[in-house]
């Protein structure tokens, strides 16, 4: 069932679409600037329509997305998905910074053994 809302709070709206977990994370994502809406920041009360651009910093990831929907009710994944379309540019973006991430050195495998906590000693002291 789809509500037919002229605005809705960008928190609300932000939760609905499972940007963020809770509307809590989205308000402090809001206020530490991670939301920005028509090119300008945002804040958690401003109220958001069909068509606006919003660009949204989710951890490494960034999204750049069109509101086609309102809705102040969190649903399924699906549902979700269906309020908003993501760029093109952005999609690209995203799957090239999970790329390059994923590229770094991997990680050590086991624990450290003597010498190598000795080295890790050394560099923390600063010797």
């Amino acid at each position: 069932m789809t509500e037919t809302l002229a605005v809705v709070r960008l928190d609300k709206w932000l939760w609905a679409a499972r940007f963020f977990r809770t509307r809590a994370l989205a308000g402090t994502a809001i206020k530490g600037g991670k939301v920005h809406i028509n090119g300008a920041r945002a804040k958690a009360s401003r109220h958001i329509r069909v068509g606006d651009t919003l660009r949204i910093h989710c951890g490494e990831a960034e999204y750049i997305i069109t509101v086609l929907n309102l809705s102040q009710r969190r649903g399924p994944a699906r549902e979700a998905r269906q309020r908003y379309e993501e760029t093109a540019d952005s999609i690209v973006q995203r799957l090239a910074a999970r790329q390059e991430h994923s590229r770094q050195a991997p990680h050590p495998v086991g624990r450290p053994d003597k010498r190598d906590r000795r080295r890790i000693v050394a560099f923390t002291r600063g010797e």
